[in-house]
């Protein structure tokens, strides 16, 4: 996959169908392993049903970033403004609330190009920090975090279904142009 074979748009409410599948089954590879069924049954029920997706596409306040390669959705990324969690004290934060890209794109710059996108996303809510949080459980994420200049300032709670999980805040200054790194 090369620069010119992505394409990276805005979502509208006409995707909320195949962004719900994609969301949900996205989900469930990275974390189902590690999961009871009846909690991702129920994470899933509450975070990635249609009704879900359709309010989250049709909210001003959130961004849904769809990318694609031909006609295929490789990945997506929410930013949303969310208060963050008491450790990000950061200036003017916008959090990424999901950022997912789809096991046979990973490695191939997919998620480079789309957190360039959530980059531009976050400043123009007039954000200066973008936070998210990271199962701690998740050592591939972090790591591409990190290279994407998000350094760890705490955690937080994340329950999916009812088992708490410890998820790591993490925050990342936003800077002035198109590039991730700061």
């Amino acid at each position: 996959m090369n620069d010119t074979s992505l394409l990276i748009r805005q979502g509208t409410v006409a995707d909320a169908s195949d962004l719900t599948v994609f969301a949900a089954r996205t989900f469930t590879e990275t974390y189902g392993a590690d999961n009871r069924p009846e909690d991702m049954q129920a994470h899933l029920s509450s975070s990635f049903g249609l009704a879900q997706q359709t309010q989250e596409l049709s909210d001003p306040a959130v961004t849904t970033l769809l990318a694609y390669n031909a006609e295929a959705l490789v990945a997506y990324a929410q930013v949303r403004r969310k208060a963050p969690p008491p450790c990000a004290t950061q200036d003017r934060p916008i959090e990424l609330h999901r950022f997912y890209v789809d096991r046979p794109a990973h490695g191939r710059g997919v998620a480079q190009q789309l957190m360039a996108a959530v980059f531009s996303a976050a400043r123009a809510f007039a954000g200066r920090h973008l936070w998210l949080s990271v199962w701690e459980r998740n050592p591939r994420a972090i790591a591409f975090y990190k290279k994407m200049s998000f350094v760890d300032v705490g955690g937080t709670e994340f329950f999916v279904g009812s088992d708490c999980q410890t998820d790591r805040v993490l925050v990342a200054e936003l800077g002035e142009g198109d590039e991730c790194a700061v």
